[in-house]
């Protein structure tokens, strides 16, 4: 009898798996190593490139004894995986807010990263894409030690060909450093995309700790911490003023976009018929110190007169006692409050820091109508429901108001319609509407629908605003109207400004004669050319004009 022998295919198999796994080791690493962290540039020449630090491993696992050269991949495995992780974030930071991901404070955003994607595709859905991200973190973590692990064994087992692509790559690498060769334009062949992200952070993580230190002493800085009540705010004696912050309305809105059509024909429209109804407006640009989001940095920034970008300013400055336009307003002797629709649950900094007689929620307004997406309410409602509580009452007192109008807030998806003022009631009146509007899941399918569905909730909520006003045929009545930020990169588009618009609407023309030197242009609508501040120079700038000092505050560095 013959001998015996093992099937071969198996063998072959198990041949072509190993090299199966170690092909997509190099590509992982490969990947890991040169991967940009914008949107924009995730193209096919940025992964053609050479990673220099990927050469540096090789030729320290070359040069290390074998022992040690497992012990150093696995070490520099678990490294990759961690600034592959920081490489996903600022990939995630800079298509929400058009920045990097800061190591010093952005952590803590991860709670109310959770409640706003709970409030946009459900609980769920928020706990099983939380669920995702983790495993991607812990995969990263497991597999790219194990792939350069495996890459260590294979350069050991072939020396003198890792010895040859290695020089191969480096003289390639060379020659196009020297000659400006590209992959394609912009794009060098050597790259350093891993050094260059730990450089930049750890310069990040310095200039962060300095700048912290500044922003203290400019919130100890303020000129109007001592002025007394009765010369504060003079020029609006009698008025009802009310800061309204229109989620999302940036300057991407009103110019070089196909959304910004409808938006433009809506604030023109505005603009006449608000003169109709005895009102006028002046418009220019602010800066704000976020994008795409965390409204918050914003509404403290202009509240404030500091530059607050980010949350670790934000807490220290809501537990001191620097003086905000609210707090202007009450020491000046009028009502305030604040209208805060996408809150249900209490927030103690809105009396102990901004002064509020009384903060308006989801919760006590009397809305039982359905939600819309992010927006508990819209923004018709809760226009209604501030009339009705304050404005409706006899013989009130004058009122600060803070208004915020989220309708407009992403997923821009359902969206609300306008209805007879005396029609809105408890809310019960829009009932139908979400199920016969767009869904965000179909929506966001499509950039073009995004940016369509943009505009048009930046349309609702600006009509819905002049609608308030020209209904509620009020002399008295003062508004400044903003936005709290650009929408996210989908709209705004890779490197769009910060700017956002901002008007003053009143019927008495003594209120817009105070700001007549400041230069801005009659209308809703700010031309290109519009003035733009920071946002952190409206306070003092505003209660200079309203009150008794002719002197024209400078603009604060930020």
């Amino acid at each position: 009898m013959g001998e015996l022998h093992e099937p071969a295919a198996p063998s072959r198999l198990r041949r072509s798996a190993s090299w199966l796994v170690t092909v997509l080791s190099c590509a992982g690493v490969w990947v890991a190593l040169i991967a940009p962290d914008r949107l924009g540039q995730l193209t096919p020449a940025a992964f053609a490139r050479v990673p220099l630090e990927g050469l540096v491993f090789v030729v320290l696992v070359l040069a290390l004894p074998p022992r040690a050269g497992r012990v150093t991949a696995i070490l520099c495995g678990v490294v990759l995986g961690l600034l592959t992780i920081l490489r996903m974030l600022d990939l995630g930071f800079y298509a929400a807010f058009d920045r990097p991901f800061h190591e010093l404070y952005d952590a803590t955003y991860l709670g109310s990263g959770f409640g706003l994607l709970s409030d946009s595709i459900g609980r769920t859905g928020a706990i099983m894409a939380a669920l995702a991200a983790g495993l991607v973190c812990l995969g990263l973590l497991t597999l790219l030690p194990l792939a350069l692990l495996r890459l260590t064994r294979l350069v050991a087992g072939h020396r003198a060909l890792s010895i040859r692509v290695v020089a191969v790559l480096a003289v390639i690498s060379t020659l196009s450093a020297v000659t400006g060769a590209r992959v394609v334009q912009g794009t060098a062949v050597a790259s350093t995309s891993t050094a260059d992200l730990v450089t930049a952070h750890a310069g990040q993580i310095r200039d962060d700790v300095g700048e912290q230190e500044a922003f203290e002493n400019a919130v100890a800085d303020d000129r109007f911490r001592d002025k007394p009540g009765r010369d504060l705010l003079t020029g609006l004696r009698g008025k009802d003023v009310l800061l309204v912050f229109v989620e999302s309305y940036g300057r991407v809105a009103v110019e070089g976009s196909a959304e910004s059509g409808p938006v433009t024909s809506a604030l023109e429209t505005g603009t006449r018929r608000l003169r109709a109804a005895g009102f006028s407006a002046r418009s220019a640009f602010l800066t704000s110190p976020t994008f795409g989001g965390l409204s918050w940095l914003a509404h403290s920034t202009l509240q404030s007169g500091v530059w607050v970008d980010n949350q670790q300013r934000y807490d220290d400055l809501v537990a001191g006692d620097r003086l905000t336009l609210s707090g202007a307003f009450a020491r000046a002797g009028w009502r305030t409050v604040d209208v805060v629709p996408s809150n249900d649950r209490d927030w103690p900094e809105g009396r102990t820091f901004y002064h509020y007689d009384t903060i308006y929620d989801a919760r006590n307004v009397g809305y039982a109508g359905p939600t819309f997406s992010y927006a508990s309410m819209p923004d018709q409602y809760t226009l209604a429901a501030f009339r009705r509580l304050e404005l409706a009452q006899p013989d009130h007192a004058p009122v600060m108001a803070e208004i915020d109008l989220v309708s407009s807030h992403t997923p821009w998806a359902p969206l609300p319609r306008l209805v007879d003022w005396d029609a809105v009631g408890d809310g019960s009146v829009f009932d139908a509407m979400p199920a016969q509007g767009q869904s965000p899941d179909v929506v966001w399918r499509d950039p073009a629908r995004v940016q369509a569905a943009y505009g048009q909730s930046i349309v609702y909520s600006l009509d819905t605003l002049t609608s308030f006003v020209r209904d509620s045929r009020d002399p008295n009545l003062v508004l400044v109207v903003l936005g709290d930020h650009q929408p996210a990169t989908i709209v705004s588009g890779e490197g769009a400004s910060h700017d956002v618009p901002i008007s003053i609407i009143a019927a008495d023309p003594a209120v817009l004669d105070r700001i007549s030197g400041w230069g801005w242009q009659d209308g809703l609508r700010p031309a290109p050319d519009a003035p733009v501040w920071p946002m952190d120079g409206f306070r003092d700038r505003f209660l200079t004009a309203y009150g008794r000092w002719p002197v024209t505050p400078a603009e604060p560095p930020h």
